[in-house]
């Protein structure tokens, strides 16, 4: 009874439209409009209910391959009111699972990442967890084939940022997974992807995961990181890693965390750079400061001196033509 995912799939096309030829793998079709994914909620629906089991959540590991970042505060709230939603109507739709390679009596998740968290939570504030268990079906899954069912789940997810690609699109790429199947899993080009795993390449995945899913954020800040990682090497990526637990970085949001990563890797670029001030005096009497630092000069003029700002700002053109006249001259003498 426990039918294949794709197979129901190609069913429920079937049952619409007529014999059609067998529906290709998710794989081979484009995430955005393609009968396959907009299929996946019926196709599963389809399955009856005898097909799925009751399991104990505590004994369902997460999927080797990792999608999710940690430190979702917008995933968060998506399970808190996913939570309130089955304690109120119950567990609609099962998750899928695998026996565990490794550990017998437990299984890996597949897909239904959030269901599973949200009863977590529930079995967390119950006063009995051991009475909170979880609908799923298990399937005998390679992990070629685990890649696929999971694969599924991100393709009906809109919410994926660019790095969530990119991550996937190397998770897929390891697992042999050619670059034409990967394209339609994403809704992607050759371009973008290729670009998406340079960035998972060179940037290490303990980097990307504490600046994290960084919403918002597209390829040009993440390809700075990469490129800044990869011409700097081990020692790079070692200065970043340097920065990630302090208070500036953590309070930091995605984009301001990039850009703080970018310049510990170029050797600690962050730190404010030093200034030379000498003070503008004319007769004893302080006029104002002269600060000269990485990003240029600045001359300021004291509150009380605004008649010699007047009479400076005036003539700044003429100064000007001045000293350029004259270093013109002294280059042509040359």
């Amino acid at each position: 009874m426990k039918k294949n995912i794709l197979k129901m799939m190609a069913e429920a096309n079937s049952e619409e439209k007529g014999p059609e030829p067998p529906v290709p793998s998710p794989l081979s079709r484009s995430r955005r409009g393609s009968s396959v994914v907009s299929n996946v909620g019926k196709a599963l629906n389809t399955l009856s209910e005898s097909s799925s089991v009751v399991l104990d959540p505590g004994k369902i590991d997460a999927s080797p391959y990792r999608d999710r970042f940690e430190s979702d505060g917008e995933a968060a709230e998506e399970i808190e009111s996913l939570a309130a939603s089955i304690r109120a109507e119950g567990q609609k739709m099962p998750v899928l699972v695998r026996p565990h390679p490794k550990a017998e009596g437990r299984y890996q998740l597949a897909y239904g990442h959030r269901r599973l968290a949200a009863i977590r939570l529930l079995a967390a504030e119950s006063r009995t967890p051991a009475e909170v268990t979880i609908r799923a079906y298990v399937r005998p899954l390679d992990d070629r084939e685990l890649l696929v069912e999971q694969s599924l789940e991100n393709g009906v997810r809109e919410n994926l940022t660019w790095i969530e690609q990119a991550l996937w699109a190397a998770q897929l790429r390891e697992a042999g997974f050619s670059s034409v199947a990967i394209e339609p899993v994403l809704g992607l080009s050759k371009t973008p992807i290729s670009l998406m795993l340079k960035v998972a390449n060179a940037v290490p995945n303990d980097i990307i995961f504490a600046i994290g899913r960084a919403k918002g954020v597209g390829r040009p800040k993440w390809m700075a990181l990469a490129e800044t990682c990869l011409k700097g090497g081990e020692e790079a990526a070692s200065r970043i890693r340097t920065i990630l637990d302090n208070q500036a970085f953590q309070s930091a949001d995605a984009a301001q965390r990039i850009d703080l990563a970018v310049k510990a890797a170029r050797g600690g670029e962050d730190r404010p750079a030093e200034k030379s001030v000498r003070e503008l005096v004319s007769n004893g009497r302080s006029l104002g400061r002269i600060a000269t630092g990485a990003s240029g000069t600045t001359i300021s003029i004291a509150r009380q001196e605004s008649g010699f700002a007047e009479w400076l700002s005036e003539r700044l053109d003429a100064l000007a033509e001045e000293y350029f006249s004259s270093t013109t001259g002294a280059n042509r003498d040359d």
